[in-house]
């Protein structure tokens, strides 16, 4: 955790003219998010994008599959606090935000039309989303669960 965008930062000195995008969880960012500052300062124009379910995802869904859905410690609230665009915006970068799904091309086109400082994009998504695939405690990575049918479904609408 914590990795993205100080990773994103060395991508985008090594190759300043790529497009270089982070992507983070809310949990993950708020653990470099400090580092937006020195992307601003340097003239480091990364992107970030931040899938935010407003908990610490990888280990409520952890928790939902193999601990019947006995929740600790992982809820953030982050949808709410901190508003991670004015964030961004508060460390001189773009803060952008997509709530629902027809929101988001137009958000990404946004993001990819600026290229003269970094770039904070809070993507709301539903705090039940997870990530596939994945490797289940004590097995080895030739048991990697792809399986969707394990996951939380909710109304199709939402994000």
């Amino acid at each position: 955790m914590g990795y993205a965008v100080p990773a994103a930062m060395g991508a985008k000195v090594g190759a300043p003219d790529r497009t270089v995008w982070a992507i983070d969880g809310d949990g993950c960012f708020q653990m470099t998010n400090q580092e937006l500052t020195t992307c601003a300062l340097n003239g480091i124009p990364i992107k970030i994008a931040i899938i935010n379910n407003e908990s610490l995802g990888m280990v409520r869904q952890w928790q939902s599959l193999f601990y019947n859905e006995r929740y600790s410690n992982t809820d953030l609230h982050s949808k709410r606090i901190p508003d991670f665009a004015k964030l961004g915006e508060a460390m001189g970068c773009v803060g952008l935000r997509a709530e629902s799904r027809d929101q988001v091309d137009a958000v990404i086109e946004k993001a990819m039309s600026i290229n003269d400082q970094p770039v904070v994009v809070d993507f709301s998504v539903h705090r039940d989303a997870m990530v596939w695939p994945m490797v289940a405690a004590g097995t080895s990575n030739d048991s990697i669960t792809l399986a969707r049918s394990l996951a939380p479904v909710w109304d199709s609408q939402e994000l």
